[in-house]
């Protein structure tokens, strides 16, 4: 987690209906109570003080080292300093402070899930999609999924996934095998669009409609 935020300041430390953005994601992950540790890669002396005066021992703070600091900073450089300080053995879920909605019960879903594909597959990896279902073009307009001639309804049309970036989960060792955290045999998850799950918080216009959302159902 950076300090610093570009289209909304001081992001992840902003209070969101009652309190600081990151907590949401966090309090998820620990009320789970499977995870061993919560690992927070951060620039910011504030976040660091926050998450452990909430989290204590559970949570390691990763201090972000200067070449690592930056907007164009490739998040595989990022994933790859924190899965050699914690070790390439180990199983990780990844996510973000940004996607406040993320509910514990689809997290413990694609864990099992992710559980029976790694019993037969070790070089499996994981990753939240939002599935769509809608005609779609390319920059040249196109069809990429349809054929206008044809016309068929959109529910039948084949299935096209968008990376949502809500969670991956993936092991160390293949990490390092690509330096990617979707591995060459992955596998998807994908959310309700009825959830508002996949709700990713990036400007103001998200912020007050994730706000609005937590007002009415009181999370």
């Amino acid at each position: 987690m950076k300090e610093h935020s570009e289209r909304v300041s001081n992001k992840n430390i902003k209070v969101l209906h009652g309190k600081p953005l990151f907590f949401y994601i966090a309090d998820t992950l620990k009320d789970l109570g499977i995870f061993s540790n919560l690992v927070i890669n951060t620039d910011s002396n504030k976040i660091s003080e926050l998450a452990k005066e909430r989290y204590g021992d559970w949570v390691k703070i990763h201090k972000r080292p200067d070449y690592l600091i930056g907007d164009n900073v490739s998040m595989n450089k990022i994933i790859s300093y924190d899965v050699g300080l914690c070790g390439e053995e180990k199983f990780y879920l990844q996510t973000h402070s940004t996607n406040p909605l993320l509910r514990s019960s689809s997290l413990m879903k694609a864990i099992n899930y992710f559980k029976e594909l790694f019993i037969k597959n070790e070089k499996a990896s994981l990753f939240s999609v939002n599935k769509i279902q809608s005609r779609l073009y390319n920059k040249d307009l196109i069809p990429i999924n349809h054929d206008p001639a044809i016309l068929q309804r959109t529910q039948d049309l084949e299935d096209i996934y968008e990376e949502n970036s809500c969670f991956y989960i993936f092991r160390g060792k293949t990490f390092f095998r690509l330096n990617h955290r979707i591995s060459d045999q992955p596998y998807v998850f994908p959310l309700s669009r009825n959830s508002r799950e996949y709700l990713d918080i990036d400007d103001l216009f998200d912020w007050n409609l994730v706000e609005n959302i937590l007002t009415i159902t009181n999370k």
